[in-house]
């Protein structure tokens, strides 16, 4: 690609997250907001606690038969490691949901995709072909595909998070990719058939991971990455646009 094209790509990228952010607080935008961080806090709050009792369980259970094994302490002693461990099994979960985020925010954004991106198709582009507006049940499909793949990167990049950050450098790179394919597919599906968003998706590979990065970025950023959808949704919306070509060049998908 020439240093002009690559230059004036990066400058669209960066003008489409200025958009999206911009429109993140649109009136009619607001009410999907609310709900998506609704629902995002519901999913994380449910899957804290069955972790922490599943862990606290596990932490009273091994003090217990360590007790009885060993009888090296007293029981208020192995009681207290019990509380400890406990806690520390909580503030893992806590910061484990950091982590968690792309997963969570890619099933949640399965219930949204299609009122942000007719919102935005309304609001930025009036002069085009609205899309046509993704089944509930392959909305959903797409996002728990993607939340699942997101679930087992996060798993297999554990393990090397303590070894100088390389797991935090393999999971920002994971998601740049996944969350870059899965929205830019569900704002593209919505003009063309599938296998159509997907090849397109496949000839613009490069560009769309380093799009996905802004949305990895996004989504690593603390009470923020709550709106990750929404942004995300907006953001490849005007992506999507750009890769695709406006007006005449966007033909409505007829499967």
């Amino acid at each position: 690609m020439p240093v002009g094209a690559a230059g004036t790509s990066c400058d669209r990228m960066i003008d489409a997250a200025v958009k999206a952010l911009a429109q993140l607080f649109m009136p009619c935008l607001r009410a999907v907001l609310m709900k998506a961080i609704g629902l995002a806090l519901l999913l994380i709050g449910i899957v804290g606690i069955v972790l922490n009792r599943i862990f606290a369980t596990l932490a009273a259970t091994g003090a217990q038969w360590a007790e009885h094994a060993t009888g090296v302490a007293p029981h208020a002693a192995w009681a207290t490691l019990a509380w400890v461990l406990s806690i520390m099994a909580g503030l893992g979960i806590i910061t484990g949901a950091l982590f968690l985020m792309p997963a969570v925010t890619a099933f949640v954004g399965s219930f949204f995709v299609d009122e942000v991106a007719e919102a935005i198709e309304r609001e930025s582009y009036p002069g085009d072909l609205p899309g046509q507006a993704l089944s509930f049940w392959r909305a959903l499909s797409e996002g728990c595909q993607f939340a699942l793949l997101s679930l087992l990167i996060y798993l297999c990049a554990l393990p090397f998070v303590w070894f100088a950050g390389l797991g935090v450098v393999v999971l920002f790179l994971a998601n740049s990719y996944l969350l870059g394919r899965m929205y830019f597919e569900l704002a593209a599906m919505r003009f063309h058939a599938g296998a159509e968003a997907k090849a397109m998706r496949q000839a613009h590979a490069v560009y769309l991971f380093l799009a996905g990065m802004v949305i990895a970025l996004f989504v690593s950023i603390p009470v923020a990455n709550l709106a990750t959808p929404i942004f995300a949704m907006a953001y490849m919306v005007h992506v999507h646009k750009h890769v695709a070509g406006r007006g005449a060049e966007l033909i409505p998908k007829t499967s």
